[in-house]
């Protein structure tokens, strides 16, 4: 009988290849051959599954936009229930911080993707801005819910807010990933500027 061959399970194969690449070398190193020997198959076979580069970095940066969303979810069901704004965003805001392996991994191979955007603006700006526009989206609504308890400062902008919170957990990933700080101090960090944000007025 013939062999039946996952399609999904190869493309995600691949895809991880890449994603590994860009962790450790930088995305500067991911040729398709590279990718096909990380994965252990044929270069003949990553082109038949990513018939340009393009596509492969864009299928890769998805599945790594979906293990972030997965980490939040997990930081987030650990929050319990009822989960507060505050719980909300402090979950999801140091989920991204590198404070652990996965974290580190994640938050590496992102800054690669963004070294990548520098060169090739119009590669990853197609799908590059999905991720931090919900994460800001998601930020801003637990702010305004914040607000409505009086828990946040009534006089601020939530969205304003949520872009100054992602922004600042962005920097201090690029901190802690260039030996600066330790996750723990980043997490320091935020916890301070949160004590502050959720003041009551």
């Amino acid at each position: 009988m013939p062999v039946r061959v996952d399609h999904e399970e190869r493309r995600r194969q691949i895809a991880e290849a890449l994603l590994r690449i860009a962790d450790t070398q930088g995305l500067q190193s991911a040729s398709m051959r590279a990718v096909a020997a990380e994965a252990g198959v044929s270069l003949r076979l990553v082109q038949y599954y990513f018939t340009t580069k393009e596509a492969l970095l864009l299928d890769a940066l998805d599945r790594l936009g979906g293990q972030l969303r997965a980490r939040m979810e997990r930081w987030i069901a650990a929050v319990g229930a009822p989960a507060t704004p505050r719980g909300l965003v402090t979950a999801v805001l140091s989920s991204i911080l590198p404070t652990d392996q996965e974290s580190r991994r994640i938050t590496r191979t992102y800054a690669a993707y963004y070294t990548l955007v520098l060169s090739d603006p119009e590669l990853t700006g197609k799908r590059g801005t999905a991720q931090p526009d919900l994460l800001e989206s998601f930020l801003a609504k637990q702010v305004r819910a914040a607000q409505q308890a009086g828990e946040i400062d009534a006089g601020r902008d939530p969205e304003m807010t949520a872009a100054g919170l992602l922004a600042m957990v962005n920097g201090l990933g690029s901190s802690v990933l260039g030996g600066q700080r330790s996750g723990e101090s980043a997490l320091t960090i935020l916890t301070h500027h949160l004590d502050e944000l959720f003041r009551s007025p």
